[in-house]
C-alpha cells in the first residue's frame, strides 16, 4: 500500500512539473528588424579662437540633432519558469546596422560653414526579461539591462578639416515586447526599445581651429521578427 501511495505522489509530481513548464521555458534565438531614430540632446559647444569663428570663449549650446531608418537585431537568450505563467529571463543582443542623423551647424566662419552629424552603429545589450504568459502561446515581458554603442562624430564642410572621431557610449535599455508561438519551436515577436546614453566628448584641433562637443545620446526602436526556442 505504501508503495503504491509512493507511485501516485511521485507520479503526481511529475505531472504538475510538467504542466507548471512553460512552453517558452529553455533556450532561444531570434532575429528582428523594424525601425530606430537616434538623437542628440543637450548638445554644447566650444569653438577656439582664430580662423573668424562667431561663438568662441566659451560653452555655447547647440541643436539637437537625430536621425532614423532601418534597424535590425541577433538575439540570444534563456528563459526559466519561476511560477506559474511566471518566467524570467537573461539575454543579450547585437545590431549590426548603423543610422546617420541630420546635419547640424557646427561653427560659422568668415564666408564658411562648418556642419556636422552623428553616425550611430555596433550596439548591444545585456538585459533581464520577466515575462508573465497570457496563456499557453502568448508571452509579454519587459526587458531592462545594460547598452552600449558606438558612436561617430563626422565634421563636414569646412569643418571636416577637424578630424572625424568614434566613441563608445555606455546606458541602459528599457522596453516591452510580446512573443507568440505558431509551431512547437517557432515564434514571432513585436518589441519597442528606449535607449539611454551617458554624455560624452569629442574634440580635435586643426590649424587655428579647435571644436570640443559634448553631447547624450538616446534612441528608440520598434521591431518584428522570429525567433526559434530550442
Amino acid at each position: 500500500m505504501k508503495k503504491k501511495l509512493l507511485v501516485v505522489v511521485a507520479a503526481t509530481v511529475v505531472a504538475s512539473s510538467a504542466m507548471a513548464q512553460s512552453a517558452f521555458e529553455g533556450f532561444y534565438g531570434q532575429l528582428g528588424v523594424g525601425y530606430e531614430n537616434n538623437s542628440f540632446g543637450s548638445r554644447t559647444l566650444d569653438v577656439s579662437a582664430g580662423g573668424g569663428h562667431t561663438g568662441t570663449g566659451g560653452a555655447l549650446s547647440a541643436p539637437s540633432s537625430s536621425g532614423g531608418g532601418f534597424s535590425g537585431a541577433i538575439g540570444l537568450g534563456y528563459n526559466l519558469s519561476v511560477a506559474p505563467q511566471w518566467l524570467i529571463g537573461i539575454g543579450a543582443d547585437y545590431s549590426p546596422t548603423s543610422t546617420t542623423t541630420s546635419t547640424q551647424l557646427l561653427v560659422t566662419c568668415s564666408g564658411c560653414d562648418g556642419t556636422n552629424n552623428y553616425k550611430v552603429n555596433n550596439r548591444y545589450s545585456v538585459y533581464l526579461t520577466p515575462g508573465y504568459e497570457v496563456d499557453k502561446d502568448k508571452l509579454v515581458y519587459l526587458k531592462a539591462g545594460y547598452s552600449g554603442e558606438n558612436v561617430t562624430w563626422q565634421p563636414q564642410g569646412t569643418a571636416a578639416s577637424v578630424a572625424s572621431q568614434s566613441k563608445t557610449a555606455s546606458g541602459y535599455v528599457v522596453g516591452l515586447g510580446y512573443k507568440q508561438l505558431i509551431d512547437k519551436n517557432i515564434y514571432v515577436f513585436g518589441e519597442g526599445n528606449y535607449y539611454s546614453y551617458s554624455s560624452n566628448n569629442v574634440s580635435s584641433t586643426s590649424g587655428s581651429q579647435a571644436v570640443t562637443q559634448a553631447q547624450t545620446p538616446s534612441a528608440y526602436q520598434f521591431l518584428v521578427g522570429l525567433g526559434y526556442k530550442f
